[in-house]
């Protein structure tokens, strides 16, 4: 009985950091290594998804989001009582222009 114990548990801790392993973390937004965000490249964020990420992040009457020939999408919006230009860029960096 104590053997069965012992392997469900190695079982259970080996795939439970098996999965965690291969989980690739979400870029936060303007870390570090996107010092230099915007960031051209293939957006996949559609423009609710982009307006949703501004909102989730402080930013309100998020409008006139396009995105341009580099991915990123632009647009306007509301944060701390003033209308600023923001950008989402691919990995979903948030900058304000």
């Amino acid at each position: 009985m104590k053997k069965l114990l012992l392997a469900t548990m190695i079982v259970s801790v080996t795939s439970f950091g098996a999965q965690t392993a291969t989980t690739a973390p979400t870029p936060a937004p303007n870390a570090a290594a996107d010092k230099n965000a915007p960031l051209p490249g293939a957006n996949s964020f559609t423009e609710g998804q982009a307006k949703s990420r501004l909102e989730a992040n402080g930013y309100s009457n998020v409008t006139e989001l396009k995105k341009d020939d580099n991915g990123v999408w632009k647009g306007s919006a509301m944060h701390a009582g003033a209308k600023v230009n923001v950008s989402v860029d691919y990995r979903g960096n948030i900058v304000r222009n």
